[in-house]
């Protein structure tokens, strides 16, 4: 089994039922296809890049999942029916390596003393 993520947007005007609708028929699919479904994320009503069929915003959904080619063909046509959806788009991530959130550093009070204590010596030591 593969990997993929699919991003499709909706007509932001729709009903919540109209939403769960669509986003029921995308599980059903994977689920239909033996693939797993590992990840819905609705990412909300964002600004277009440019107008599709006179709209100017859409409502974002990712979707995260394991699948074979069949799966995404029945996908990607169930999508291209429905006239809720704007645009979709199917990725294979298999051979990505995850990707995992940035840590931050944090300044421990332990290395900044040491780093006054550093410039206090290289002080010293212009000053003789």
């Amino acid at each position: 089994m593969r990997k993929y993520e699919t991003i499709f947007i909706l007509q932001p005007e729709l009903s919540e039922d109209d939403i769960k609708s669509v986003t029921t028929k995308a599980q059903d699919v994977i689920s239909s296809y033996k693939g797993e479904c590992f990840r819905m994320d609705d990412w909300g009503i964002r600004k277009l890049a440019y107008p599709i069929k006179k709209s100017v915003r859409g409502r974002y959904y990712y979707l995260r999942f394991d699948g074979n080619s069949a799966l995404i063909a029945e996908l990607e046509r169930r999508l291209r029916l429905d006239e809720k959806v704007l645009r979709y788009q199917s990725v294979n991530i298999t051979d990505l390596p995850e990707r995992t959130a940035p840590e931050k550093k944090v300044a421990s009070p332990e290395a900044e003393t040491s780093e006054v204590a550093e410039e206090a010596t290289s002080a010293e030591e212009i000053a003789e």
